[in-house]
């Protein structure tokens, strides 16, 4: 549900007409529903860590061990992930005027965090055990592993299918990924160290799946921070973004002072300057640049301050795309 409204007041000399469109959606269904999917991942992802821990310390395996380690952080970090959801559908106030939706990619960020704890962790291990291999029960080793790999197969499709910018999700989500990478080096070990008698494949291939974590948790930290920073979304350019306004509509004459960045999962927000020719309509301006934005640039919060003369302020500090 998305609403449109403007209002404008003259200061120091010009004109601040502000549009706003709306798009924060946080219906109770949509929220409600992905509340329940973290829910039952976190549900299913406890009592499985419970079972790869005792399982991975009764027969001897690190990469069991290694994986009931990773679901602990996963479990952590899927109640972060609840907790964020929640708050994120909370209301605005006078202290957060744009609500709590930024706990979501501040959750992500935390995600990926306790990612680099959990590879040092299990670098650690694997360095000791290659060292001072231990003999392994690879029988309990291969139930307790393809068990794992049952259930994070169920706790990803749960969670599959989550909007692109959702941080929230996503680290929610690479925790699950990691999971199952580290459940498939684990049945992967168990049956060379039964067939075989490699014990040091259990080690080995901890390492690897620790770098394959290492690798998606770099991306998930890089995303968040970006949106933290207040970064340019991803795939826009505001030059691109700048031109496109300036032909918006012929009331337009210049576009400067323009800024994009992402408030949390989706939500998508711009302030800009527009500067209009004589006589011309702030209405329909303001009408145009926020169907644009809309259209063509899925931004749904947009500020604009329309000045019918040269803009005061941008020889002192315009340092943004349409600054002349």
């Amino acid at each position: 549900m998305s609403s449109t409204h403007a209002h404008s007041h003259d200061h120091h000399g010009h004109d601040h007409d502000h549009g706003h469109a709306h798009g924060h959606d946080h219906s109770h269904a949509n929220v409600s529903g992905k509340e329940k999917k973290l829910i039952f991942a976190f549900v299913l992802t406890t009592l499985m860590m419970v079972v790869e821990m005792v399982g991975g310390f009764w027969s001897g395996s690190l990469a069991l061990v290694a994986d009931g380690g990773h679901m602990l952080i996963d479990a952590l970090a899927l109640l972060l992930a609840i907790a964020g959801a929640w708050f994120a559908r909370r209301p605005a106030d006078a202290r957060r005027t744009y609500g709590y939706g930024r706990l979501e990619v501040l959750a992500g960020f935390v995600n990926a965090l306790t990612q680099f704890v959990l590879v040092a962790f299990i670098a650690y291990e694997a360095v000791t055990r290659l060292f001072e291999p231990t003999h392994i029960l690879s029988g309990m080793m291969l139930v307790v592993a393809l068990v794992g790999l049952v259930v994070n197969l169920l706790v990803l499709s749960t969670l599959h299918g989550h909007a692109h910018d959702d941080v929230n999700l996503a680290g929610a989500t690479l925790h699950v990924i990691g999971d199952l990478l580290g459940s498939v080096a684990a049945v992967v070990a168990a049956l060379l160290v039964r067939w075989m008698g490699w014990n040091w494949a259990d080690p080995v291939l901890s390492l690897l799946v620790s770098l394959l974590i290492l690798n998606s948790a770099w991306r998930l930290l890089r995303r968040s921070s970006h949106i933290l920073l207040e970064g340019v979304p991803e795939g826009m350019n505001t030059d691109d973004v700048a031109q496109a306004l300036r032909g918006a509509d012929a009331s337009i004459r210049d576009v400067h002072h323009l800024h994009v960045w992402q408030l949390a999962s989706g939500s998508r927000m711009a302030t800009l300057h527009a500067e209009l020719h004589d006589g011309a309509s702030s209405g329909t301006a303001i009408r145009a640049i926020n169907q644009l934005l809309a259209e063509r640039f899925s931004i749904q919060h947009v500020t604009v301050q329309i000045e019918s003369e040269p803009c005061p302020d941008e020889m002192r500090d315009c340092a943004g795309p349409g600054c002349r």
